[in-house]
């Protein structure tokens, strides 16, 4: 089985993400070793640093053991100490330049100093893999998550749905066109209009079954330029909602990989699910078509439509004419 350049990604992410949290952790509570050390026994730090036990020296070690401190307990109480690794990352510097500082002196032994130095370039290093490992995941979003938050209910009643596709245009292109809402009714044939209030909230007319139509507000909650766009149907909302979509460079040069989440609540969630499934609209179904179009609208200009997808039945093969397409 071939997995998709999505799955890839994921897959990689993981791996990543099982080396990186073992990693965190470990320099959490090497910070907090380091940090007690420094604040409870300053003077044997600095002679086993090589430096002189003096009170500028053990004042410097007690204000960088404070600082290892906080370090070592943020790493470890947070799910995601990206911030944390990069503090951790500045503050090997500040040491490695007051060891450089203390090698200049005459009283201080340099071969100690220059073994610390070597020991803070390892840490450095580590902290440095760990915060570039876990760069990205403070502006990932999920659909799922979003729910969990906001619409609980949908987590173990509602519809959610996951689907990725390639697009072969610049991601600021891509990412530009889905940002003006107005355009998504253009490949999402489930929507009829959507109607732009202001920069953050928006109005939605979609079809629902034996020619009915719902409507509702949404909030865009994080716009992340030519990364992300996240949104949720606002507390009045008949059907409560949320989606994200998320752009990223394809590999190979091959334009912009398309992810998106959304989950919904509809009434009767279950058995309208399996009453779609029968008649083919089922939602996954439905948002890999409406990606499809996506694509098409972008890379060509226009939905492409066939003659199959135009006429029902029995008949003679030929293109589809243009006002057949527009009835």
């Amino acid at each position: 089985m071939t997995l998709s350049s999505y799955e890839v990604t994921q897959t990689k992410r993981r791996q990543k993400q099982q080396t990186v949290r073992p990693l965190a952790q470990g320099l959490g509570w090497f910070s907090i070793g380091l940090g007690l050390a420094e604040l409870t026994a300053p003077r044997a730090m600095a002679r086993m640093l090589g430096v002189q036990a003096d009170r500028d020296n053990t004042a410097v070690l007690q204000a960088a053991g404070l600082r290892e401190l906080a370090s070592g307990i943020g790493i470890l109480s947070t799910p995601n100490p990206k911030s944390l690794l990069w503090g951790r990352f500045a503050g090997d510097v500040m040491d490695l330049l007051l060891l450089a500082g203390a090698s200049s002196r005459p009283h201080n032994d340099r071969a100690r100093l220059s073994a610390a130095a070597g020991a803070v370039l390892g840490v450095t290093a580590l902290d440095l893999y760990g915060a570039l490992a876990d760069e990205g995941n403070g502006h990932s979003f999920s659909a799922r998550g979003l729910v969990e938050r906001v619409l609980p209910e949908s987590v173990t009643h509602g519809v959610h749905v996951k689907t990725a596709i390639t697009i072969n245009r610049p991601r600021s292109e891509v990412y530009a066109f889905w940002r003006q809402l107005d355009n998504l009714p253009r490949f999402m044939s489930h929507l009829e209009s959507v109607a732009v209030k202001d920069s953050v909230r928006s109005h939605w007319k979609a079809k629902a079954p034996f020619g009915q139509t719902v409507e509702w507000n949404a909030d865009i909650i994080s716009d992340v330029l030519h990364e992300q766009i996240s949104w949720k149907s606002t507390a009045e909302s008949d059907i409560p909602n949320a989606g994200s979509v998320r752009f990223r460079d394809a590999e190979g040069g091959r334009g912009t990989e398309v992810l998106v989440e959304l989950a919904y609540h509809p009434p009767g969630a279950a058995l309208g699910a399996t009453f779609a499934k029968l008649f083919g609209e089922e939602p996954s179904q439905q948002v890999r078509g409406d990606l499809r179009r996506f694509k098409q609208v972008m890379e060509v200009g226009e939905v492409v439509h066939s003659d199959a997808s135009v006429h029902r039945g029995m008949h003679p093969g030929r293109p589809a004419l243009r006002a057949e397409v527009r009835s």
